[in-house]
């Protein structure tokens, strides 16, 4: 009997998977495969990859979970590095593969693939891909992509009214693998262009893998039920717990934001339901219309004038962009949670507020490079995730005072752990190190008039 082809992108996991229910179902022979795609690790113009190490290594732990899953149920994942359009092909030859099961895409980059992909096949290939990306399915939302609305509220409350979570697919406890393909080993870090020191230096923030990210589902909502207090730390930036960590696993599929919600669900019945159950549900549907938002819009997202069009100065100093990536702006809160951005591939909601607030509309530079820069960071890096709040936080939201936001939050312990040059400075000299001399770190490009307020209320905290 010929095999199908089954080919994992970013749905990492065996848990509520359609696309693989459907080739399950098929009851044919599965060959299970995953490409490393090399043009992740190309240099974009600005001279960082598309994904940086960190991202690397998450992926790598992912994938290899993956594949440890599936040599468990007596299958195998064959894993390659290039091109998918091109490797499939030679697949379905030589393998006579007549049906490809996928999780369907959605962004520009990806559809274009598929597009090559489709140009590449035998004209009897099926391609049957399913929805898996969002909480609520595309098939079920009140809206047609076109008339998907540009606020938030207006696509939320009819959604919420109208639209039910479907139930989730369960986890297969036996799969008809194909028996004439075997495992392959991960591409080594040389394949994609890496140094060994690049690898060191970083330390990822999580654990990769489905397992992982079902373990940290269980320990944060009834293990420690930290859920709880969601609402209220989730602005936090130190440590594990003030926050769910679940967008890692959400961005390489190894978590399924259905399996989440219907975890909540049973949190609410069990343990409590309060304004932090809500919220978190909220933030799927959040990261949900990101998704239709940016599928209406198109490669606008993309764009430093964006989808309205708007117009905003930019001076685009290269050698400020470059202390706003190191984290050597010498304002401790940007500084600090971008060196811990470029050690983890993680950075707090907070962090990511103040560190884009801070590079457009302070040091004036396109949107764009600082959304490609944490495209090449973040181990959650989501496509309409990342570049729609970039896009808004340009053109549709507030100025977040990078000042007033450190003392806000009592940051002063945050960035003593990330920031050595002030490890052993006293709380004024952590959050005004310039106002000491602190020796070692640098001094602002600029001390900006809107900050004087704030820089007065820390000086007049801190009087003798």
């Amino acid at each position: 009997m010929k095999p199908v082809l089954f080919w994992f992108k970013n749905d990492l996991r065996l848990h509520d998977n359609e696309a693989l229910h459907k080739a399950v179902n098929s009851e044919k022979p599965i060959i299970f495969f995953f490409c490393l795609d090399e043009r992740l690790f190309k240099k974009n113009d600005l001279g960082f990859r598309k994904a940086d190490a960190a991202r690397y290594l998450f992926l790598k732990e992912s994938v290899e979970d993956l594949q440890e899953k599936l040599e468990g149920l007596d299958a195998h994942l064959m894993i390659e590095f290039g091109k998918a359009e091109e490797l499939i092909p030679k697949l379905v030859k030589k393998y006579g593969i007549q049906t490809i099961f996928a999780e369907r895409e959605y962004a520009s980059e990806e559809l274009e693939i598929i597009d090559n992909l489709k140009a590449s096949l035998p004209e009897e290939t099926e391609l049957d891909f399913s929805w898996g990306k969002t909480l609520y399915h595309i098939d079920d939302i009140p809206f047609s992509i076109d008339k998907i609305p540009l606020t938030s509220k207006a696509y939320r409350i009819p959604t919420g009214k109208k639209t039910s979570v479907r139930d989730t697919f369960k986890t297969p406890k036996k799969l008809k693998a194909f028996k004439e393909v075997e495992s392959t080993d991960f591409p080594g870090y040389r394949k994609c262009g890496f140094y060994k020191k690049e690898l060191d230096a970083v330390s990822i923030y999580e654990k990769g893998g489905e397992a992982a990210a079902l373990e940290r589902l269980e320990e944060y909502t009834f293990g420690s039920e930290n859920l709880t207090g969601y609402r209220w730390s989730r602005n936090k930036s130190m440590g594990m717990d003030y926050s769910s960590k679940f967008s890692p696993y959400l961005a390489v599929g190894s978590l399924s934001p259905r399996t989440i919600y219907f975890k909540i669900q049973e949190y609410e019945k069990k343990i409590k339901k309060n304004q932090s159950t809500w919220w978190l549900v909220f933030e799927l549907v959040w990261r949900d219309y990101f998704t239709f938002k940016a599928m209406r819009i198109g490669n606008a997202i993309f764009k430093t004038e964006g989808f309205r069009k708007k117009k905003l100065e930019f001076k685009n100093d290269q050698k400020l962009f470059q202390r706003w990536c190191e984290g050597k702006t010498g304002i401790p809160f940007v500084d600090a949670h971008m060196r811990q951005l470029n050690q983890t591939g993680y950075m707090s909601n907070r962090g990511r507020v103040n560190c884009a607030s801070f590079m457009v509309h302070d040091y004036q530079i396109d949107w764009t490079w600082g959304a490609a820069y944490f495209e090449s960071k973040l181990i959650d890096y989501d496509v309409t995730s990342n570049w729609m709040n970039w896009h808004m936080q340009a053109y549709e939201i507030w100025y977040t005072n990078p000042i007033h936001q450190s003392l806000k939050y009592k940051s002063a312990d945050f960035i003593r752990n990330w920031i050595p040059e002030l490890k052993n400075e006293n709380d004024f000299s952590v959050y005004l190190p310039w106002e000491n001399d602190v020796s070692d770190y640098p001094k602002p490009d600029e001390l900006f008039d809107k900050w004087g307020r704030s820089i007065n209320k820390i000086k007049k905290k801190f009087e003798d």
